[in-house]
């Protein structure tokens, strides 16, 4: 038997390595054949729309915003103010002879009094608490007894230009905070050279507080505040457009008109318009009151002694209305006007108080013009 020789063993050598290639190509074509991976693409996000509101049912009802609330109001008128007003009263008093017409400042005052003087003449008392700052007040006059009671009523410094005997003797026993033009407190004042004395003196806020301040007397007072109405509010009483209104003289009559448009009362004197000498304008109320009080002559000059203090009838002008009732006031407290013993709310707004004499009546120094 003959051996295998080294050429047969080549030839199965060769053999071998022509499969194994074949089989590695066929292997690498194939592989050449699969598509080629991507690469990882981020996500897409798209972006979430908010849900559409529902419109409103047709017969949905609407809710009206709140009305914005009014952090404070002035104690003597109701108004808003925009801080606090604890600032104490000026009172003012303020001559209404004809030659002292028209006066100016009156409209900047949160209350006005007019009273009698001597002569028939009236004198007007100006209490300025959260209105007034530079404008011109006057002219101003003496002052009384009753006088001082009102203005005290209010906490208020006193302002006046002399006075009577028995007005110093208080003043200077019971050491009162005045400011006297003719005394303590010159330099706050000054004289209108366009009108003749005694008709021509005057100041303004600023300048008296800052005399106030001098005399170290205090800044502010326990004021006095009135109760008062909303806007909506309806008033009580009759229908009444206004009043007229006699002091002592025939001569001297002021006469009230209510302005629907305004819902104020316009004040007159003698049938012409009042008026405001800073302004221009015609003096107005949005409340006046009418009361009775005894009046007492004290001597030849005619000089008078008024009770301010023991209440008795009075009417209430507001809104077109007029309320038949009485005036009290109490220990430490300013006029009020009641009604059934209870205190009748005022509108806000400045307030009109009217003091004339209970003789012969009460009534016959009132006409009420009855709306028709």
């Amino acid at each position: 038997m003959k051996k295998q020789g080294h050429g047969e063993t080549r030839r199965w050598y060769k053999l071998g390595s022509g499969l194994l290639c074949l089989m590695m190509l066929g292997t690498a074509l194939g592989a050449c054949g699969q598509p080629k991976a991507e690469a990882p693409q981020a996500p897409v996000v798209e972006e979430a729309t908010p849900p559409e509101e529902p419109a409103p049912a047709e017969n949905e009802p609407v809710v009206p915003e709140e009305p914005e609330k009014i952090a404070y109001t002035a104690p003597l008128t109701g108004l808003p103010v925009d801080k606090p007003a604890s600032a104490r009263p000026l009172a003012v008093m303020i001559n209404n002879a004809p030659a002292a017409r028209p006066q100016s400042g009156l409209s900047q005052a949160d209350i006005v009094y007019e009273v009698l003087a001597e002569g028939g003449i009236t004198r007007l008392i100006g209490i300025f608490q959260s209105r007034g700052t530079n404008e011109k007040i006057g002219p101003v006059r003496s002052i009384r007894p009753y006088l001082i009671d009102i203005g005290e009523s209010y906490g208020g410094v006193l302002v006046h230009a002399g006075g009577s005997n028995d007005a110093y003797a208080i003043l200077q026993k019971q050491h009162k905070e005045d400011l006297d033009e003719i005394g303590n407190a010159g330099a706050y004042f000054w004289r209108d050279k366009s009108r003749k004395a005694p008709h021509n003196l005057y100041s303004d806020a600023d300048t008296l507080r800052k005399g106030a301040d001098k005399r170290g007397y205090k800044k502010e007072a326990d004021i006095p505040a009135y109760a008062f109405r909303t806007e909506e509010d309806l008033p009580e009483g009759e229908d009444a457009s206004g009043a007229e209104v006699t002091f002592l003289l025939k001569s001297y009559k002021v006469e009230y008109r209510y302005d629907e448009s305004s819902k104020l009362y316009k004040r007159s004197i003698n049938g012409k318009p009042h008026i405001d000498l800073n302004t221009g304008e015609q003096l107005a109320a949005a409340n006046v009151i009418i009361l009775g009080a005894s009046h007492k002559t004290l001597d030849d000059v005619g000089r008078l002694a008024v009770d301010t203090v023991s209440g008795g009838e009075a009417v209430l002008l507001q809104r077109g209305k007029v309320l038949q009732g009485r005036w009290a006031r109490a220990k430490g407290d300013a006029i009020r006007f009641v009604k059934d013993g209870k205190e009748v709310p005022l509108y806000p707004g400045t307030t009109y108080f009217n003091i004339v004499p209970n003789a012969p009546t009460f009534g016959s120094h009132v006409e009420i013009f009855r709306s028709k």
